[in-house]
């Protein structure tokens, strides 16, 4: 039998002794972190939505979007909170890896970057990543979507990273079929040195592991994972490290999630309606 990583069940409780990075009355947006969300396609600006305006339901104080010039007045409309800037599409219809000066820019001015929601190419992804990540410094990032098909432990090395996989994703990260849940959580994590938000579970490189009863199958759902990578991403600019953000933000979304059940039933609800959830349960989690 393989051996089992003792976790930390995450309650309302253990949250409020884990505290996020406060701003005091009268702070500005600034002082609460900028994300910048970086991907999309001429066919999925829908989850740059949805990434975007939860990093902002967590706490964020600002939002920067890098997408496709096809998709970026639409998006702009769509989420006047944002700063939206459109670049070139690739073959794929994916944000091409010539983006990557502009999003290298961007980030710089960054608290936390986004990349992966609605690229529809791991060939593109992988180029776009290999062209940015390196590049990126002490910024952190979050990771999701087709850009964790693409990722090696290689172009990982250095970045300060938290990885927000679905089961199959976290499959694929993997060369050990042989497990799952925690066991395969805690092994991505220590492979590619990054904090791994998968569901269910959060590990940390340094062997700190997660359990999040919270949740049901109503999560799994078109668009909750891009909702997953905005509240990780927006609690990340707040100040936290990538494990408090990846913790939080896991929380956020599976509390969020009940909350839906709780009205609508076990299935049915939209991720999009996981967004106005958040802060009832942030006030909920307040010490």
């Amino acid at each position: 039998m393989r051996p089992v990583h003792p976790a930390d069940v995450v309650t309302p409780q253990s949250l409020r002794e884990w505290p996020l990075p406060e701003v005091a009355d009268g702070g500005d947006k600034h002082e609460r972190g900028t994300v910048l969300v970086v991907g999309g396609s001429v066919s999925t600006p829908g989850a740059l939505l949805l990434t975007g305006l939860a990093a902002l339901r967590s706490g964020a104080g600002r939002l920067q979007v890098v997408t496709v010039s096809e998709t970026a007045v639409a998006l702009a409309v769509a989420v006047p909170e944002a700063a939206v800037v459109g670049l070139a599409a690739g073959p794929d219809g994916s944000l091409a890896a010539s983006a990557a000066d502009e999003v290298v820019s961007r980030a710089a001015q960054a608290s936390a970057v986004v990349i992966g929601p609605g690229l529809m190419s791991t060939d593109g992804a992988g180029e776009l990543l290999a062209a940015v990540l390196p590049r990126l410094g002490q910024t952190p990032v979050v990771l999701d979507g087709l850009a964790l098909t693409a990722l090696t432990p290689a172009v990982l090395s250095g970045v300060t990273a938290a990885l927000t996989p679905n089961d199959g994703e976290l499959a694929a990260l993997l060369d050990d079929s042989a497990l799952d849940g925690l066991e395969a959580t805690a092994a991505v994590a220590t492979r590619y040195g990054a904090v791994v938000c998968a569901p269910g579970w959060v590990a940390s490189p340094d062997g700190r592991c997660w359990c999040v009863e919270a949740g049901g199958i109503g999560l799994g759902t078109s668009g909750s994972g891009d909702v997953l990578a905005g509240l990780v991403g927006g609690v990340l600019a707040r100040g936290a490290d990538p494990a408090q953000a990846a913790v939080w933000g896991q929380y956020l979304h599976s509390a969020a999630g009940d909350l839906l059940t709780a009205r609508i039933g076990r299935v049915g609800f939209l991720a999009r309606e996981l967004l106005d959830e958040v802060p009832t349960v942030l006030r909920q989690l307040r010490p």
